[in-house]
């Protein structure tokens, strides 16, 4: 018996109900669908187990074959039992390579619809597992600092070159710009790959209990221990007490380390990945933070860039998280609508990625339809768009006269796509719908200054940015 939810899409009623029937027998949980829309509502409701998907669908938007190439398009791990009354060897074979799991003649025989059914809930169950296991065995790997911006690019670059090496990386940034993927992306390719990734957050361990964490006590292991030949990370280390900074100094310098209660030397091999958000040359300055700890840690520095500071990365980001989240909770994922993409882009993102992907999260729970539009957005994203239509500085575009308030709104209007673009104006203008030369017009017109030589030569490289006081960067 099993409790696997399969969706029955089919214009016949009696159909519906004999296949609904026949599973129902065995255990299965069926939903009924007569056509396309219908069945795209109740995916994105909840995703089921599996499809049984009729080609010929009457009075539906799509027909089964259009439908089937829609959910392998967006749900690439529900698998897609087609059925036919006019099946031919031909229209089974397209329908696999469409990406159907099988294809079932009618009248069809119940002992063949009841093994293919429980084959495709398996297959299904076995494509989500083995992406889980792939995320958690690459660290996350297909979120490992994803985009095309120029600050990415540089940053996967560094991070490919000094991976590899065994030299210790600081990282740093704002909270939730991803340093604990950039120090797993690290370890993923390194040498020391097949060993030991071990974190310790010394910034929600109490003081009293990190060096017991660190180096064990008595025949009890600790973090050194387990790090052996692998790599430790070092979140927010500017957390970490004097006198263990002291210890760390010399297990650096060393290579070897004592419990507590112990005098016994124990010889390590670890590479050490550190991070923090605090400004360290200010905690050193103030006594808080060793300066010879800072110069071990720091032989490769690397800097997390904020999330608004390349914004043209989040719609990249924003699917990925709802494939992750839509994964984890058994969901059909939510797509987006050009105008929630756009003011998602507009958003400054003081909580950066983890932000986004909370948010991401919401969308998924709190949303029930298959595309989330600009009004289905948190209220603190919702109050940006307002703000901009209303003005730089709360300026009130109603009380305005016309000429003087269309010239604040453009200019609150580029500024935010030109950002949201990461300053490529080519791309501004497409998606605008203006020339590139009536945008570099209307661009200095407003009182947005940008180096249009420079474009000139290279105007795919996103170089050249505005900032919102209307200067080239």
């Amino acid at each position: 018996m099993t409790s696997a939810d399969i969706l029955i899409v089919d214009d016949q009623d009696d159909i519906r109900l004999l296949i609904g029937g026949v599973l129902g027998d065995e255990g299965y949980v069926t939903r009924e669908a007569p056509n396309a829309q219908t069945a795209l509502a109740m995916i994105a409701e909840k995703q089921p187990d599996a499809v049984i998907l009729d080609i010929w669908l009457e009075n539906s938007e799509m027909d089964g074959i259009e439908l089937l190439k829609k959910l392998t398009k967006s749900h690439a791990d529900l698998p897609v039992i087609m059925i036919s009354g006019h099946g031919n060897i031909e229209t089974a074979v397209t329908s696999i390579q469409l990406g159907a799991y099988d294809f079932i003649e009618k009248p069809f025989k119940t002992d063949r619809l009841l093994v293919l059914t429980g084959r495709a809930v398996e297959a299904g169950h076995l494509r989500r597992e083995n992406r889980e296991l792939k995320m958690k065995t690459t660290g996350g790997k297909a979120a490992d600092l994803q985009g095309s911006s120029q600050h990415m690019s540089q940053l996967r670059q560094t991070i490919e070159r000094v991976a590899p090496t065994n030299s210790r990386v600081f990282l740093t940034g704002e909270p939730g710009t991803g340093k604990d993927v950039a120090a797993r992306m690290i370890h993923r390719l390194s040498k020391r790959a097949d060993k030991n990734y071990v974190t310790l957050n010394c910034a929600i361990m109490a003081p009293d209990r990190i060096e017991q964490e660190l180096f064990g006590t008595g025949t009890q292991k600790g973090i050194f221990d387990r790090a052996h030949g692998g790599t430790l990370f070092l979140d927010e280390v500017a957390d970490m007490p004097g006198e263990t900074q002291a210890k760390i100094v010399r297990v650096l310098q060393d290579q070897y380390f004592s419990r507590i209660g112990s005098s016994e030397r124990i010889e390590i091999d670890i590479r050490v990945i550190a991070s923090s958000n605090q400004d360290l040359s200010a905690l050193i300055a103030q006594g808080k933070f060793r300066q010879d700890l800072y110069y071990r840690l720091n032989v490769v520095p690397l800097e997390m860039p904020a999330l608004r500071a390349r914004l043209e990365d989040i719609p990249v980001l924003a699917r990925h998280f709802m494939q992750e989240a839509a994964l984890a909770a058994n969901m059909a994922p939510r797509h987006f609508a050009d105008d929630a993409m756009a003011l998602m882009q507009s958003y400054d993102w003081p909580g950066n990625v983890r932000q986004l992907r909370n948010v991401i999260e919401w969308l998924l729970i709190m949303t029930v339809e298959g595309t989330v539009s600009a009004d289905m957005l948190p209220p603190d994203l919702k109050k940006q768009a307002v703000e901009m239509i209303r003005g730089k500085d709360g300026v009130e575009l109603m009380s305005k006269p016309l000429r003087e308030a269309r010239e604040i709104f453009e200019r609150e209007y580029l500024l935010s796509q030109v950002n949201r673009f990461g300053g490529n104006i080519s791309r501004t203008a497409l998606f605008i719908g203006m020339e590139r030369s009536a945008l570099h017009r209307k661009l200095k017109l407003l009182g947005i200054q940008g180096d249009k030589d420079a474009e000139d030569v290279n105007d795919e490289e996103p170089d050249q940015r505005v900032t919102t006081e209307g200067q080239a960067l």
